[in-house]
Formats: C-alpha cells, structure tokens, sequence
C-alpha cells in the first residue's frame, strides 16, 4: 500500500514536470522568434552557461550537479530544435570522443555531422554546411593536438565554446581470444602505454585517424581489437573485453566549439590568442609581462612553428577573462607594440 502512494505521488510529480517542461518550450518558442526578427544566433553559449551555472547553485540534491547539468542540457536541446534544427561537426567517424563531446555540449536533439579530419570540420563550418564545429584541442596526459592549433593560423573562425570531457579506454574486439593488433589513435595508444606493454608486450599497434575507425578495423579484422570508448562496443558491434585500462584516472580532453563568432561575455569566460613576437631579446618576457602588469591570469601558452622560416614561432595563450574586459583591451594596446601580430581566436564561457 505504501508502495502504491509513493508511485502515485511521483505520477504526480512527473504531471507537473511535463506540464512545466511545455511551458518552458512555449516561452522559448517565442524567445526563439524574436531572434529570427533581430537576426541574432539561436544558439547562445554565454546565456546556457549562466542558465546551468544558476541552477547548479539553487541545487540541494540529491541530484549531484553533473546530473542537474545532463537533464537541462538536454531539456536545451530538445526547446531548441522545435524552432531549428542546428548543425554541427565533427571529428568522425560516429562515436568518436569528439561526437561525444559535441553531445554532451549541445544535447541528443540536433544533426551531427561526421567530418573525416579537423581540417574538414573548419572546412563544413566555414561553407555554411554546418552551424559548429567541434574539435579536441588538447589533453591532459599527452598535451595539445597540434592539427586543431595550426587551422587558426589561417582559418577565419572563432572559438565560441568549449568542452570538457573525462576520457576513460576500454579493449574492444569480436573476441578476446588470439589478438595480433591493436588498432587506434597515436594519442590514445600514449594514453594506455603501462597497461598495453603490461597485458600485451609484444602486440603490432596499428595507428588510426580516430577511435572510430579502429573499432571499424578491429570489427574486419578476427585477429584484431581496437582502444577507444565503450560506447563504440554497442555501434560497432563489438564485445569489452577489458574496461578502464587508461594508465592515469584523471584522462581529460578538451574541445573546442568553432563558429563564424564567438560568444559574449557570461561573466566567467576564457579568451584565446594567437601572436608572433618581434625578433629581438626579451620580447616574449615583455610580452607575458603585460599580461601580468594588467592582471590577466595566464591559464596556457603553446609554441608553433610558423612554417614561414626556421625558428619562427607563433603562441597560442588562453586567459582568464573577456576580450571586451578593460584589462584586456589595456593589456591588447601594449601586445601589439610588442608583436609583429595578433590575433583574438575568441572569447567563450570558461568550462569548469
């Protein structure tokens, strides 16, 4: 009997969701006309930013806040595409870590669209094929990807998001039994090294572009298994045959969400640069040193060949703040005095 009144009362409970829920998708139904009128994005980071941030603070459970920020996400998602159907790319095939970082940005209600390389996914955005693209960046074990940090030399695109995933491995194949080959990405072969030289010491690894396309070798190959997440097992129909078996638990990649601009400010941002120094001594000191005279904190800073001339170098840097913020724009007139060049990459609502 008891029993039967607690199910009633969650009946009750799930009317006055579904209720709210139609409420809620009528108000951004109107939201989202009004910017069809002013011609503004139908997809804003800084607003869906403050939107799970305020909510993650009124949280008393016993949803733990990664819970809360999955169903609103979501519930995004789904208000959104009632009035447009957005786009976006990435790094394919389906399953890769990038198509799971993309979901967990912008929800299951939207069209993803495989691109075979990162070049391709800023090539969809900036033909207008897609509205997003969404690339890695880097991780925390084996550092930047580089092919994502060259694109923005020439690429007009603006970084307007980003995404923060926990990146956990596990041993696929169609049978654990007589594995010759291991195939996957050079990052993630890096990422497993302990464990692979410790179960498999003397296994032919076969690099691929993406986790997807090893487990689409592996599922060819009855000698063969591929590295990569699990949900790869359920697409590709193949058995794990070992979980977790990434050497460090604390795995995390981090993406980046590129359109034609970037967002506004959300009051908890992150901006992205791009400079090349003057080729005299003490210049990059000078250069770092204006951001700590203006007290701009520093969260990254990469090197890249130029590719121009030897020993050429651009910096890639990513700081605390706004490109709007006053400090910046200080910070931004004593940059250029010192630099041959720079380039803002775009401000975006930092992940926590």
């Amino acid at each position: 009997m008891k029993l039967k009144k607690l199910r009633e009362k969650i009946d009750k409970i799930d009317s006055q969701i579904l209720k709210l829920l139609n409420e809620r998708a009528k108000e951004v139904m109107g939201v989202s006309q009004l910017k069809k009128v002013n011609n503004l994005q139908l997809y804003s980071p800084e607003r869906e930013a403050l939107i799970l941030s305020r909510l993650k603070k009124i949280n008393k459970g016993p949803l733990v806040n990664e819970d809360v920020e999955m169903i609103f996400r979501e519930v995004v998602s789904v208000c959104r595409s009632l009035r447009a159907q957005l786009k976006i790319a990435y790094l394919g095939p389906e399953g890769t870590f990038t198509h799971l970082a993309a979901i967990k940005k912008f929800g299951k209600k939207l069209k993803y669209i495989p691109a075979e390389s990162i070049p391709g996914v800023f090539e969809k955005v900036e033909k207008g094929e897609v509205d997003y693209g969404v690339v890695p960046i880097e991780n925390s074990i084996e550092g930047v990807v580089n092919y994502t940090l060259d694109m923005f030399f020439s690429s007009p695109l603006k970084v307007c998001a980003e995404i923060v995933l926990n990146i956990s491995h596990s041993l696929l194949g169609t049978s654990g039994k007589k594995i010759k080959r291991i195939y996957s990405n050079p990052q993630v072969f890096a990422q497993c090294r302990k464990w692979i030289s410790q179960t498999y010491p003397n296994i032919e690894l076969v690099p691929t572009a993406s986790t997807a396309k090893a487990a689409q070798a592996a599922k060819k190959d009855p000698q063969g298994a591929c590295i990569g997440n699990s949900v790869l097992a359920g697409l590709y129909g193949l058995k794990v045959i070992a979980s977790s078996i990434e050497d460090s638990s604390s795995n995390i990649t981090r993406f980046l969400v590129i359109a034609k601009n970037d967002s506004p400010s959300s009051g908890k941002d992150k901006t992205s640069i791009l400079f090349s120094i003057k080729d005299r001594v003490g210049a990059l000191h000078d250069v770092l040193f204006s951001f700590k005279k203006h007290r701009i904190n520093l969260t990254k800073i990469e090197s890249r060949p130029s590719k121009k001339k030897p020993w050429d170098y651009y910096f890639f840097v990513d700081f605390e703040g706004h490109r709007e913020s006053a400090l910046f724009k200080k910070a931004l007139k004593e940059l250029e005095k010192g630099c041959i060049f720079v380039k803002i990459l775009g401000s975006y609502p930092k992940e926590s």
